[in-house]
């Protein structure tokens, strides 16, 4: 099954042809939830409610996972993952969905380093936030993690099943015809012709300074952001990809190695993950047990 989410593709596969329906019903559930909690391109969402509002809030059980989901990128990033970054994204010209973007308009701003996430003063067990004039938060990229996360976790008792959504794919089990063949693409350009590696009970993520990327007068600028600077980020890599057991944490390593610069491959290494780092050349570098990589 093929889809398309938050100006995204998807997938999701199961092992068996009789576990689709309910893999489908969880996808659209959860994608339903978090779409209604984080989006925060939608009027009517709790993140733009949040965002526009100020004192210690109650916040719902979806929004919750998912700043729990965005602490722990957080902290495995080393605070390189960091959703008070909305600020800067909208002064970049994103404050609207990317597919309407365009060509932004070359207007001075100033950029500042983010507040981080300890400015939300995110009490989990409460479900709670302390809403400041000095925070708004974008949720997009551990959220679109974590739902494919979720959507595995609800279908693995019934049989292997691996969920994908824009470069961000989690598996449990195994396929029909054994592990998992996941594509590893530098770009959201499919050729047909990317690297191909197997997996099982585990997830992959990729990170890229080449997509979801604009405009704004004569520069091209990231939807990815240096949480230090308040800048679009400026990387060595094109793409990263990361292997973790979960999709939130490969996640958050593939987005900081980005900004980790050529110190990436030693975070990577030192942490216990595997990745595959892309030059803009072209030249890759691999980092731990990265799978063996068959031609397409």
């Amino acid at each position: 099954m093929n889809f398309k989410i938050w100006g995204m593709t998807g997938s999701l596969h199961t092992e068996r042809p009789n576990q689709l329906s309910f893999a489908e019903d969880r996808l659209h559930h959860w994608i339903g939830v978090m779409d209604l909690a984080c989006n925060r391109f939608r009027p009517d969402s709790e993140i733009s409610l949040l965002n526009e509002t100020e004192g210690d809030v109650a916040i719902s059980v979806a929004l919750t996972m998912a700043l729990a989901s965005a602490q722990r990128a957080h902290d495995l990033s080393g605070g390189l993952c960091d959703p008070t970054v909305l600020a800067s994204l909208e002064a970049l010209g994103y404050d609207r969905d990317y597919d309407t973007l365009g060509v932004v308009e070359d207007l001075e701003v100033h950029l500042t380093p983010s507040p981080g996430f300890a400015a939300l003063h995110f009490d989990e067990s409460a479900r709670r936030v302390t809403k400041t004039p000095a925070w708004r938060i974008d949720l997009g990229a551990s959220a679109k993690a974590l739902v494919t996360d979720l959507v595995a976790a609800d279908v693995a008792p019934t049989g292997g099943v691996v969920v994908e959504i824009g470069g961000d794919v989690s598996a449990r089990g195994r396929g029909a015809q054994g592990p998992w063949v996941i594509g590893v693409a530098e770009t959201l350009s499919l050729t047909g012709r990317e690297p191909r590696i197997t997996l099982e009970d585990g997830a992959v993520a990729t990170s890229s300074n080449q997509v979801r990327t604009w405009r704004r007068g004569d520069r091209v600028v990231g939807h990815i952001i240096d949480p230090r600077t308040g800048d679009s980020a400026v990387s060595p890599y094109a793409a990263v990809s990361v292997i973790d057991a979960d999709c939130v944490g490969a996640n958050a390593f593939a987005t900081a190695a980005l900004l980790w610069g050529e110190d990436a491959g030693w975070h990577i290494a030192q942490a216990g993950r595997s990745a595959r780092l892309v030059r803009h050349d072209g030249s890759v570098e691999i980092v731990g047990a990265w799978p063996r990589e068959e031609v397409a």
